[in-house]
């Protein structure tokens, strides 16, 4: 029988141990987390380091233990420092509001904002630690802010000589999709800070290796790679269990809705779901015809997805309390299904069937283009471009990311 005993580090201690029993003991779990391979064999890279942490709740191990707890009960480890993203270390802070510094209440070690003042580790952040350890779940699009938290993280690992280790997790679109467009430079802004494509196709530790090199970071950098994720997976395929990376991406389906409406929800005037009981799921506007949109969207034949008309009204949000009429997007089959051609059809025939509303008429249109990584979307839809058309025009640019991706890749 397992004796707990009162103090609150060999409390964890004990946890720890008994979820690597469990992590051991389970042969029907597939992947295990760059967390788990750390703890398990790579514990030489952080032994008798002081160590600061880059994480959010979905820092966990594959049995949902805390990164944080984790490190915290290592008795040769030192942790000094917690690091939050946006929506905070704890994920309570809402999409866009700045976090501040703290102290953590269950570990009492400071918790350092890196979406308040600064958004990049200072050198009074960083004088302490030795190892920079980032462990976060990615959503796999260019748009979610923690990727470009991890790549100033990296610069000012890299300024201040601190070494840098990426705790890798899966990508929930898989490892094969990639979908334009590249992002145009001048559209550069924290939610699309690179020149990638909007769906990338890389495990975030893929992704830092890319930084890494292709953006010229060059940071002392390691990577500790997952076991047993293959580039096909989708997310129930890992034998993993979601935790929400931030308020409206509470299932890794969502992942997928996302990538889908995102873009279009930057805009305001069209309702994507947020506010509603499935964020990111609905297309929805005041006045229109769910039955023609979606008549018009199914006739596209668009791969892995069907579109159902409905009606709802906001709980929150600034469309609260409003009846809308739109569509609800239902995903068929993930392996085939492309959310930026779905995201592109849906603008497409928005512009089409409905150009009174002026969809694009709005002081967030700027967050559009960000978001898009371009205005060609925008200024061509409007001239009346398809959304094939569009989509197909990404192909070469597409395929030059695919090869040069290739040196940096970690698993097949």
């Amino acid at each position: 029988m397992l004796r707990f005993k009162t103090n609150a580090t060999q409390v964890v201690l004990t946890l720890a141990f008994a979820c690597h029993s469990l992590l051991t003991a389970q042969p029907s779990r597939k992947v295990q987390l760059g967390i788990d391979v750390l703890l398990q064999e790579k514990i030489q890279l952080i032994k008798g380091k002081r160590v600061g942490l880059i994480t959010n709740p979905t820092g966990v191990n594959s049995v949902l233990v805390s990164t944080v707890d984790l490190l915290k009960a290592q008795p040769d480890v030192q942790l000094v420092a917690l690091f939050g993203p946006e929506h905070g270390v704890r994920g309570d802070i809402y999409a866009g509001e700045k976090v501040d510094n703290f102290i953590d209440a269950k570990t009492g070690v400071p918790v350092y904002s890196l979406y308040g003042k600064t958004k990049k580790p200072t050198p009074e952040m960083l004088q302490d630690i030795d190892v920079l350890i980032y462990d976060i779940q990615d959503i796999g699009n260019r748009t979610y802010t923690y990727i470009y938290t991890m790549a100033l993280a990296m610069e000012a690992a890299r300024q201040q000589q601190k070494k840098f280790i990426v705790l890798d997790r899966p990508n929930p679109l898989g490892g094969e999709l990639v979908e334009g467009p590249i992002l145009d430079p001048r559209f550069s802004s924290f939610i699309g800070l690179y020149p990638i494509p909007y769906i990338y196709g890389l495990t975030v530790g893929e992704l830092a290796r890319y930084f890494n090199e292709e953006f010229n970071i060059k940071c002392d950098l390691t990577v500790v790679p997952m076991k047993g994720w293959q580039r096909s997976m989708t997310f129930a395929e890992t034998g993993l269990t979601w935790v929400p990376t931030s308020p409206h991406i509470p299932h890794a389906l969502t992942a997928f809705y996302c990538a889908t409406t995102g873009c279009i929800g930057e805009l305001n005037t069209v309702n994507v779901g947020v506010g509603y009981t499935a964020p990111f799921e609905f297309i929805g506007l005041p006045g229109i015809n769910g039955d023609s949109l979606a008549q018009f969207l199914n006739q596209l034949r668009l791969p892995g997805v069907y579109f159902r008309a409905i009606s709802y009204r906001p709980y929150y949000g600034n469309q609260q309390q409003i009846a809308l009429q739109g569509i609800q997007i239902h995903i068929l089959n993930q392996k085939i299904f492309k959310p930026m051609l779905i995201q592109l059809a849906i603008a497409q025939a928005l512009v089409k069937l409905y150009p009174e509303k002026e969809i694009f008429n709005t002081p967030r249109v700027e967050s559009f283009d960000k978001a898009c990584g371009t205005d060609r979307i925008r200024l061509e839809l409007l001239a009346g471009k398809s959304a094939a058309e569009l989509y197909q025009s990404w192909d070469n640019e597409v395929a030059q990311f695919r090869q040069k991706c290739k040196p940096y890749l970690l698993y097949q």
